[in-house]
């Protein structure tokens, strides 16, 4: 469609959730608003190579695996005994095609205008869009910056689509390696890392720090890495790596490490850190700056430095979750052309969809320990649960921060099957204040993992009773 010249009260740059839910929020006010994207893109790095396509490639895995089952039926226990990547790859692609369905549908609805595209700026209020048809101009009244990540890239690994990849090459591979190594122990890493080893893949994870997710609860950290150990990853923390190589002859590939080691495997996923896309946004122009890493600041309004400009999702940096992402973009487009209440960030929850799973919301012990603020805690574990034993989930936990005078819910940790589920619960009743007696005094279906907020509520009450 030609556009150009064209004036609208939002223009929208990326289709990604922020952007999604940041457009339809301004439309729902009657604002006349466009995203711009490609239309191979709609939806953004969460459905093409993010979100979608590696929690799709994780339930592929654990269903064709059988790897829930195997507490039941034996560690050789298999869906499919032979599982390759078109296997995995049917299962990616067919919920990435409905869900692009759905975000073009909800765009549509709600009388979104998409330009097909990507956005530069040429001044403040004024965008220039290289699409299919030639090179278009826009006025927008507002804009929102929503243009996502994509893998940072180290320009001394020879990445080659096939033997060292990034986390977006992981669609490329051409077969499933039988030793992995992966470069880098931050969420994406570690994610990987644990569905490879669910498929039989020996996998080696390299990471620069001493440790993996500081800011996870580190008894649940401590859980995650005996799991990952004893499923047959091979930790190597506090190693730094220098040079990798390629022997096409071998087919093989080595990692050089800081310490004089060297690591080998048959393919190599580099997943140390996201770049963001400010940088190709010419955001000078229209007077903003990006950082090294291409993000944007925002305000607590999430307004950057020229107050008609937004930005939000990944582009501002942590937690760049595409549940949060979410949120933002919807406050941002709130906050132009309303006026909400702002984000409540220590209600955010963080999941981590590894296997198993990590989720978490509230403060965590360190940070109550760091801030000298007493606290008590109450446990239930996965295998004390009459539904934990029907699942066949050999380790899980919940774990509920409370203040031991007032009993007010602090933080409540998860991990274990559908972790990511049942924090909502723990959400709720941060949000509104709630304490240890809401978990004593309400009754759960049974049997659920849900009941481990009883279990959990009456272990922490048992521990101050009579103190």
């Amino acid at each position: 469609m030609s556009v150009s010249g064209a004036t609208y009260d939002l223009v929208v740059i990326g289709s990604g959730p922020a952007g999604q839910k940041g457009a339809i929020a301004a439309a729902k006010l009657g604002r006349r608003v466009a995203v711009v994207d490609r239309r191979s893109w709609i939806g953004g790095v969460c459905l093409h190579t993010g979100t979608i396509p590696s929690k799709t490639l994780r339930e592929a895995i654990l269903y064709l695996t059988g790897f829930q089952q195997r507490s039941f039926y034996g560690k050789d226990y298999a869906l499919k005994q032979s599982i390759s990547i078109q296997d995995l790859a049917f299962r990616v692609q067919t919920v990435m095609a409905r869900e692009a369905e759905v975000v073009r549908a909800q765009l549509k609805r709600n009388g979104v205008a998409m330009i097909d595209g990507t956005a530069r700026f040429a001044g403040p209020r004024t965008l220039t869009i290289d699409g299919p048809d030639g090179t278009s101009r826009v006025e927008a009244d507002h804009v929102l910056i929503a243009c996502g990540t994509r893998p940072a890239r180290d320009p001394g690994i020879p990445f080659d689509g096939d033997r060292v990849i990034d986390t977006d090459g992981i669609e490329t591979l051409r077969r499933l390696p039988r030793e992995l190594i992966v470069v880098g122990a931050g969420v994406i890493g570690v994610e990987y890392a644990s569905m490879f080893v669910a498929l039989g893949v020996e996998v080696t994870l390299i990471e620069q720090r001493a440790s993996i997710f500081d800011f996870v609860d580190r008894e649940v950290v401590e859980a995650l890495t005996y799991c990952m150990r004893r499923n047959g990853v091979v930790f190597r923390l506090g190693e730094k790596v220098t040079a990798v190589s390629i022997s096409e002859a071998e087919g093989r590939v080595t990692a050089e490490l800081e310490s004089g080691k060297r690591v080998h495997g048959d393919a190599l996923l580099y997943a140390v850190g996201r770049q963001a896309n400010g940088d190709q946004l010419e955001a000078g122009s229209a007077g903003l700056e990006v950082d090294a890493r291409g993000r944007i600041a925002v305000d607590a309004r999430f307004r950057t430095a020229v107050p008609h400009i937004s930005a939000a999702g990944d582009v501002v940096g942590f937690p760049a979750l595409a549940s949060t992402s979410m949120e933002q973009g919807r406050l941002a487009a709130e906050h132009m052309f309303a006026s909400p209440e702002p984000l409540r960030s220590e209600l955010l929850p963080y999941g981590i969809y590894t296997i198993p799973e990590i989720s978490m919301v509230g403060r965590n012990e360190q940070e109550l320990t760091a801030a000298k603020v007493p606290y008590e805690f109450g446990v239930a574990r996965y295998d004390e649960l009459a539904k934990g034993l029907m699942l066949g989930s050999e380790v899980g936990l919940l774990k509920i921060l409370f203040d031991p005078a007032t009993l007010e819910v602090l933080g409540v940790h998860a991990f274990g099957d559908h972790a990511t589920e049942i924090v909502h619960i723990g959400q709720a009743v941060l949000a509104h204040h709630g304490t240890m007696r809401y978990f004593r005094d309400t009754v759960f279906n049974y049997p659920t993992l849900a009941e481990a907020y009883k279990v959990a509520g009456l272990d922490g009450l048992n521990k101050i009773a009579g103190s």
